[in-house]
C-alpha cells in the first residue's frame, strides 16, 4: 500500500531536491537504453536526475512529473526535453508511441498494477521499461546507520526495489547492481536527508532530533569524523524489462 502523504511530500520541493539528491551512474542508462532510440520517456522524472542521461540516447526525450516545482527545475536545466505534468497512472502520451520508459527512484510510490498497465500502453511492441533505485552500499556501516535514523520504521534493510519483481505485462531481461562512489560535503550529506519523505512529513522537533542523530553518526565514525567532505559509496539496482 502506497503511503499517499509521504508520496506527495515531494510536491513542495524542487530546488532542494535537485541540489542535494544524488544522480545516477552512466552505466544505469547504458543498461536501460543500450542502443539509441527514437523516443524515451522518463516517468516520475523529478528534477531530471536521470532524464539528463537519456538526452544522448534518444531523438526525443519526454519527462513526466506531477510536482510543478520539480518540473520547473527540469524544464529550466534540460530545455531540449519535452517536460509534461502527469502521473504514472495517467501518462499523457498516445498508445504505442514510446520506445523506452525509465523510472528512477519512484516506482515504489506508484499504484503498481495500474502503472504497469499504463506504461505498457505507451510502449511500442516489445518496448523497454527500466526501473532503478539508489541504495546504501551494505559495506558502508555509517551510511546504513544514517538510513536507520531517517527510516526508523523500516531500517536500513528496506528494499524499495522489491516492487520491481513479477511486474505484470513485462518480462525481466536484466537485473544488475552498479557500484559507484560520490564525493560529498558533510553539509550536503546532512541536507540531503532533509529531502527524504520521512523528514518532509516530520514536525520540527522530530526533524531536529533526526539531524542530531545523523550528526552523532558522522562524529562517531573514522571515515567522516572531523571531515568537511568524504567519499560516499552507492549501489544502484537496475532492472530492464521487455513488454510482453
Amino acid at each position: 500500500m502506497v503511503d499517499v502523504t509521504r508520496a506527495r511530500s515531494f510536491e513542495s520541493i524542487g530546488e532542494e531536491y535537485d541540489r542535494y539528491r544524488p544522480g545516477f551512474p552512466e552505466r544505469a542508462a547504458d543498461i536501460i537504453v543500450p542502443d539509441r532510440v527514437a523516443t524515451a520517456l522518463d516517468l516520475g522524472a523529478g528534477t531530471g536526475k536521470f532524464t539528463g542521461l537519456l538526452v544522448a540516447r534518444a531523438t526525443q526525450v519526454i519527462a513526466i512529473e506531477p510536482s510543478a516545482p520539480m518540473l520547473a527545475v527540469l524544464a529550466r536545466t534540460l530545455p531540449t526535453v519535452d517536460a509534461r505534468p502527469g502521473t504514472a497512472e495517467s501518462i499523457p502520451v498516445p498508445d504505442g508511441s514510446v520506445d523506452a520508459v525509465s523510472v528512477a527512484q519512484a516506482f515504489h510510490w506508484f499504484d503498481r498494477d495500474a502503472a504497469a498497465a499504463e506504461i505498457a500502453r505507451t510502449l511500442v511492441p516489445h518496448g523497454t521499461l527500466g526501473l532503478l533505485w539508489n541504495r546504501a552500499d551494505p559495506a558502508c556501516a555509517w551510511d546504513l546507520a544514517c538510513h536507520r535514523v531517517a527510516h526508523p520504521a523500516v531500517g536500513a534493510d528496506d528494499d524499495t526495489s522489491a516492487s520491481a519483481t513479477d511486474l505484470p505485462g513485462f518480462v525481466l531481461e536484466i537485473h544488475e547492481e552498479v557500484r559507484w562512489t560520490e564525493r560529498i560535503t558533510r553539509e550536503d550529506y546532512l541536507r540531503r536527508w532533509g529531502t527524504v519523505s520521512s523528514f518532509l512529513v516530520a514536525d520540527e522537533a522530530q526533524r531536529t532530533a533526526m539531524v542530531a542523530a545523523l550528526e552523532a553518526v558522522l562524529d562517531g565514525t573514522d571515515e567522516t569524523r572531523g571531515k568537511a567532505e568524504f567519499d560516499l559509496p552507492h549501489l544502484t539496482d537496475v532492472f530492464r524489462y521487455r513488454r510482453a
